[in-house]
This record gives structure tokens, sequence and C-alpha cells, in this order.
């Protein structure tokens, strides 16, 4: 079902960033993560690029997935839930022309808004070896391309640079502040390395709100450091997004529970490893299923709606 929403997404993710509010996005990839970070308490979420092509394509991301596919699973992923969703729009998918359409694609799928990144094409994930970034002057005119395309000024344009693990920290800030200068509604550092280097980035967006990539979440990894959640509000960090959390949360339980099921198949014993999966009636309750029924009984004939119903108590 379509997610009800008093106010738009992009409106409802800009008053977010402007409340002061130390926002953390949680980052989705397809129904039952989206509804469950809802279900959280999130106020909102985010995609990542990289999660989605690992899900649909069975890849890596390597800069496989088009822009179709990612727009258009965005659009499912933004109207299962009420909390706005930002979303991984790569680098834009070419050149300043490609932005203005990619950035349209995107506010017509409802989302709140886009990571636009400095990468070249082909990109890469944010914390693989091996990232090129295009000029400073390139990506000035696309993100002045992207605040020309949307049709709704709170839509939110996110410029992220990968310069830093290319041409480092000075260089990284004269880009932060040239693409404020073009538009840019908040800065997203991938890859970031220090306290310090975060301090410095803050300084230079010069007020925009600034979103760190906090990867894993709860556990480490060997570019961005686990920093605590009070330090970066004390650094001047508004946001953080958590691509990977879900993921590798879902990977390591289907993991386990493939395993289980691996030795019920060697032994043929029956295994009730009911605290390694939710039952039936979570995942109804999880996907809406009872309000499905309730718009059922609403929209259906009563004889209809009675005799399907009917017939299901019967198989039970």
């Amino acid at each position: 079902m379509i997610a009800r929403r008093e106010i738009s997404a992009p409106a409802a993710f800009r008053a977010l960033l402007n409340s002061g509010e130390f926002l953390v996005s949680p980052g989705v990839y397809d129904g039952y993560s989206a509804r469950l970070v809802e279900a959280a308490g999130f106020k909102s979420a985010c995609t990542s690029g990289a999660a989605i092509a690992n899900a649909i394509l069975g890849v890596e991301d390597l800069g496989m997935m088009g822009l179709n596919e990612n727009v258009n699973h965005c659009r499912q992923l933004a109207r299962s839930i009420a909390i706005p969703l930002t979303c991984d729009a790569d680098n834009g998918y070419g050149n300043p022309m490609n932005v203005h359409y990619t950035v349209q694609m995107f506010e017509e799928a409802g989302v709140a808004g886009v990571n636009l990144e400095d990468q070249v094409s082909p990109k890469r994930c944010g914390h693989m070896p091996g990232k090129e970034v295009v000029s400073r002057e390139e990506m000035v005119k696309k993100i002045e391309a992207a605040c020309l395309a949307r049709r709704d000024d709170d839509f939110v344009i996110i410029a992220r640079t990968d310069a830093l693990a290319v041409e480092g920290i000075d260089a990284t800030l004269e880009r932060i502040r040239a693409y404020v200068a073009a538009g840019a509604d908040a800065i997203f550092p991938d890859a970031v390395k220090t306290e310090d280097q975060i301090a410095r980035v803050v300084e230079a967006a010069g007020g925009k709100p600034v979103s760190i990539n906090m990867g894993f979440g709860i556990r480490p990894r060997p570019t961005t450091p686990l920093i605590p959640l009070p330090r970066l509000k004390e650094l001047g960090v508004r946001r953080i997004s958590l691509p990977r959390m879900l993921p590798a949360a879902a990977i390591k339980a289907m993991q386990e529970a493939l395993f289980v099921m691996r030795g019920v198949m060697e032994t043929g014993i029956p295994a009730d490893r009911s605290d390694l999966l939710v039952g039936i009636d979570e995942i109804w309750d999880l996907m809406g299923f009872p309000a499905m029924q309730a718009l059922e009984k609403q929209l259906l004939t009563t004889d209809h709606y009675e005799t399907k119903y009917k017939a299901t108590a019967k198989a039970h």
C-alpha cells in the first residue's frame, strides 16, 4: 500500500535537517528493510547504491547499475514508507545534462533528495580503492544542473565528495566550499578517516548540514572509524547514514538460518529454531496486511469478502 504522508517527503526531510536535531538514517534496500526502519522509530532512511546493486543485480558496486534500475527500485521503497527517503543517485549518470534528467526522475519517484557524487564514470563504492574524481569545475556544473532541475525547492541536493582518497584534505575543502557556493543543500564527504577531517569539513561547509557515512554503525571497518554519536554532534555533524548495517545484519542472519537448515537436511530431524526467525504474523504486520484486509472489507462486496475469508478459515 502507498504510505500516507502529512507533508511531502522533501519538506519533511528538509525540516528535519533544519531542526538542529541529530539525524540517523539507516540504509535500506528492499521493502522489509524500509518498513523495519520506519517501525523502529527512525525519522528518515536512505538508500545505498552499493546495497541496491548487490541486492537486485547480485554484483559489486562498480558502476554496473543503470539509472532506470536505481530509480524504479527507489520509487517502490519510497511509496512503502511514510518517513522521508533520500537516495543515492551515484554521479548523476553522465554530464550536467544527464544530471538534470536524473534529478527530475528521482524527484518524480517521490524521494526526499539525492546524493550526487563527484566520481568519474563508471563509479565505484566510496570505500573501495581505485576511485577517480571529476574536476571541481565539472562537479560545480552538476550541482547547478541538479538545483535547476528540481521542481520543488525543498528537494534536497546532497553533494558527496570522494576527493579525500584521491586529492587529500585541502583539495577536498576547496571542493566543499565550491559545492556550497553552487547551491548544494548538504555536504557528504565519503571515507573520512579522522575527527580532525570531519571538523575541517564542517567548517568548510559554512553552516550547511554535513552528513557522515558511518557504514555498519555497530561494528568497525577499515575506512571511517566508529565515532560516538555525542562526539559527532560536538564536531558539528548533523546527520549520519548507515548504508551497510542492515544488509550486513541480513546476510549474517540468513547465513545462520541456512547453516541450521543444512543440518536438518543431513540429520532428517526437524529443528525448531524460533529464535532465528520471525513468525508469519510478524511478517504480515510488518507489510501492512491488517490494513490491506480492512481495505478489502471496504472495497469488495460483502459476499465476495466473506467467501474469501470463509474459504481461508476452512483451509486452516
